[in-house]
């Protein structure tokens, strides 16, 4: 993905990591286009950064993204980038079914279902421009566990293999999968996290990846240093320790 010159839509903007992005973006010279629930937050959004186009977007609503599809398509035939950032992320309890059921398939249906049904509405469109970019968002917790959010862990891990499943498949178009893989951040995504001392201040987070994007275009997956101690725990023989220190932490250590 080069880091200026495209059309670049994203759903889940308009807050924390997405909508840091999207200003980054913007600032490079990139059209942006961001998407969210929020019609009051999205009309504020347009109206403080002139340029920025908005259209609302519920991602966990295969109707609404149709029809957002629709109108992004029917607004910048020239898209060429979709970075699927809408998730949530939810502690959960599974000792009974009624501390973790609803928060279970609702989080499945926004972070794997959303992202699985906003590639279905683009992929044609952007395997027809001549350089495009699929962004996934999956997560430190896609490579290690954090004990408090088993459904948002599991949703992330398929994400990791469903962004290299898609690379392989559509290694014969245009079309780049490029995944995105956040450590804990100072957002809103679970209550207190934005004042977590050991979450990665956001501007801080937003300026490593764009310049990990610019440094490497080609690359599969953008990681920032922070995310190195879950994702590659494994690979270095420490899994076991990671997960451990992992789970002494503050519960939001690795959102």
């Amino acid at each position: 993905m080069q880091i200026s010159g495209n059309t670049v839509f994203i759903p889940g903007a308009t807050s924390g990591i997405g909508l840091a992005l999207a200003l980054r973006l913007q600032a490079r010279g990139n059209t942006v286009i961001v998407g969210g629930r929020r019609t009051d937050r999205l009309a504020a959004i347009a109206a403080e950064h002139p340029g920025l186009d908005a259209v609302a977007i519920d991602t966990a609503d295969p109707a609404s993204i149709a029809t957002a599809a629709a109108q992004v398509l029917q607004r910048h035939p020239d898209l060429n980038v979709l970075i699927t950032m809408a998730g949530i992320m939810r502690a959960e309890d599974w000792h009974t079914a009624s501390g973790f059921l609803a928060t279970a398939e609702a989080t499945v249906t926004t972070n794997l279902l959303g992202p699985i049904r906003l590639i279905a509405a683009f992929v044609e469109h952007l395997a027809s421009r001549p350089d495009a970019t699929i962004m996934t968002v999956s997560s430190g917790l896609a490579f290690a566990p954090l004990r408090v959010t088993p459904s948002y862990n599991a949703t992330k891990a398929a994400i990791h293999l469903l962004s290299e499943s898609l690379r392989l498949q559509l290694a014969d178009t245009s079309v780049q999968v490029m995944e995105l893989e956040p450590p804990a951040v100072r957002t809103e995504l679970m209550p207190g996290q934005e004042s977590s001392d050991f979450a990665m201040p956001l501007d801080d987070f937003v300026d490593e990846v764009m310049a990990l994007v610019e440094a490497y275009p080609d690359a599969h997956e953008i990681q920032v240093e922070n995310v190195k101690f879950l994702r590659y725990g494994e690979a270095r023989g420490d899994y076991e320790q990671v997960v451990a220190t992992l789970n002494r932490l503050d519960p939001h250590a690795a959102a």
